[in-house]
């Protein structure tokens, strides 16, 4: 559950879907510090992403949990934040909410809320093509299958979906009138 005690936001989802420009806005509004996951890559893994190879496990591992550190640190301090993250897996969720100190693994019941921007796979491969026709961004077109296969959501998460094919302010302003968040951030 959100607070202003220092609740963290996880916008996630596949690349292309929006998440560093609808944290980035989000960050504006509500004044939770925004981070983007992707600076958390080693050189290596861009490397290999750059080239066209999908990231393993092993190659996400210390990601995620410098992901997970960086979620703990913010929660200690209560401190709000906004992580934009891929978390496609289950188990790469987790890890990130185990950034929680009072979270029990698989109960689901955390400080870290996690929201989906969901969109259709023609509208994420548009945006992956202009977003490389700028050279804007290390991931290729070519790798977002690899993602949309790996996306696994449990309904029994609670994780939150909005129609990533909104325009940016109407998917802000949904993420704030959301259950969870109602009446917990400062504008």
């Amino acid at each position: 559950m959100a607070s202003t005690n220092g609740a963290v936001i996880v916008i996630m989802g596949v690349s292309g879907a929006g998440k560093t420009t609808i944290g980035r806005r989000l960050e504006k509004q509500i004044k939770y510090k925004y981070l983007d996951a992707d600076d958390f890559h080693s050189q290596l893994n861009k490397d290999k992403m750059s080239a066209g190879i999908p990231l393993t496990d092993e190659d996400r591992m210390p990601w995620l949990e410098s992901l997970r550190d960086a979620i703990k640190e913010s929660l200690i301090n209560k401190k709000g934040l906004i992580l934009g993250c891929s978390a496609l897996k289950k188990q790469y969720r987790e890890i990130l909410r185990s950034g929680d100190p009072d979270y029990k693994l698989e109960s689901y019941a955390s400080a870290v809320n996690f929201i989906l921007l969901d969109a259709p796979a023609d509208v994420l491969i548009a945006r992956l093509n202009k977003r490389a026709a700028k050279g804007k961004h290390y991931m290729p077109a070519s790798l977002l299958q690899s993602q949309l296969d790996l996306l696994n959501i449990d309904e029994s998460e609670g994780i939150l979906k909005v129609d990533a094919t909104l325009r940016p302010e109407s998917i802000v302003n949904t993420i704030k009138e959301m259950h969870p968040f109602q009446g917990c951030f400062q504008s």
